[in-house]
């Protein structure tokens, strides 16, 4: 009875069981709505990219020149700088004294070239002259000595021996006389011409390496070349710099205007045009559109980057940089924020097609 009636029910039942299970279990599921909707292209025809706000200036990636330790550091991030404002200082001291030292040169050479100039001393000329006057007595005196051996010597009263040592007093009495006036006419002259040319170029190179010395303690100093606001600040004080430099010390950037830089997939180029309308949506909010106004297109075609940042990643693709100037009043946007940007590809005039260029191996025939 049991396997007759009740088996059979059972397995019905079980059998019913398994159908519907299976039937519920397959009915699709409601579509689940995302948090963000994505961003969808007003045109018809459009060429996307990629933007990234930037300043109308570009990221100005400031280092510093010299290597050194930092010792302060004048602005922080967000903070507006006019152009020649200080930014950061380096050490400066081992710079400072080489100054003194070049300086204390320069005033001697200026003192050594002073002294040419100055020459001769006032009291060095009648010494000088002096020294004429007594050349001149002894010349007298040794004239006279001659005159009177050689009268003694024709009657033989003294030798020819001591003529002979008169005769050569005189003559070094003359040579000593006119040494003397010589020496005086050199004194009353002054400086030599090249001796002051020398001295003159010994006072310019002085002058010289204190404007070195004085343009690396300006340099030692970095400033601003820009008005701009201070977007990043990678030093503090007590920190050494080298160069070059690992990274950007400070970035800085106009940011009265923005700019958006897109990447235009290489595929993308040929129905790309300038001046064409073009929109971009903001990245979390694609809700959110901005107008865009075309500036200008590098004309170089650059490996696109990762916007990961990370080095090691390599990519295949090739995109094309196009900047735009973006209308953002009504919305505070940030630099290296990210857009959605579309370009109105179907306002590009069409253009004339081109005639088919015949393959390689096909004959033309001519009429």
């Amino acid at each position: 009875m049991f396997t007759k009636y009740v088996l059979p029910v059972i397995a019905l039942a079980l059998l019913i069981f398994a159908v519907v299970e299976v039937t519920g279990s397959q009915k699709p599921s409601a579509p689940v709505k995302p948090v963000i909707e994505p961003p969808r292209a007003p045109f018809a025809e459009t060429v996307a990219g990629s933007g990234l706000v930037e300043p109308q200036t570009e990221n100005i990636a400031i280092g510093s020149a010299l290597a050194g330790v930092v010792i302060d550091v004048q602005v922080k991030v967000g903070q507006r700088v006019r152009a020649g404002q200080e930014l950061f200082r380096i050490d400066d001291r081992e710079k400072q004294a080489e100054l003194r030292y070049r300086q204390a040169a320069l005033a001697g050479a200026q003192a050594e070239l002073s002294r040419l100039d100055n020459q001769p001393r006032s009291e060095e000329i009648p010494p000088a002259e002096a020294l004429v006057a007594e050349a001149e007595a002894n010349v007298a005196d040794m004239e006279d000595q001659l005159k009177r051996t050689r009268e003694l010597a024709s009657r033989k009263i003294l030798s020819d021996q001591e003529l002979v040592t008169r005769e050569q007093a005189f003559r070094m009495s003359r040579a000593r006389l006119i040494k003397t006036k010589a020496d005086l006419d050199l004194k009353k002259a002054g400086a030599w011409t090249y001796d002051k040319s020398v001295a003159r170029a010994a006072v310019e190179q002085a002058q010289a390496l204190i404007g070195q010395t004085q343009t690396e303690i300006e340099r030692l100093v970095v400033r601003a070349l820009v008005d701009g606001e201070v977007l990043q600040v990678n030093v503090r004080p007590g920190e050494f710099v080298g160069a070059p430099h690992t990274q950007a010390l400070v970035v800085l950037g106009n940011v009265d205007r923005l700019h958006v830089r897109v990447d235009i997939d290489e595929h993308d180029i040929p129905r790309f045009r300038p001046n064409l309308p073009a929109r971009a949506a903001l990245r979390g909010d694609p809700r959110q559109t901005f107008p865009l106004s075309f500036q200008r297109v590098e004309p170089y075609v650059v490996p696109k980057k990762s916007l990961t940042g990370d080095n090691t990643e390599r990519v295949d693709t090739r995109v094309l940089q196009v900047i735009y100037s973006i209308d953002a009043r009504e919305q505070r946007l940030y630099v290296g924020q990210q857009l959605d940007v579309f370009i109105d590809s179907a306002a590009m005039a069409p253009s004339s097609t081109p005639e088919p260029v015949p393959s390689a191996g096909t004959t033309l025939s001519t009429k």
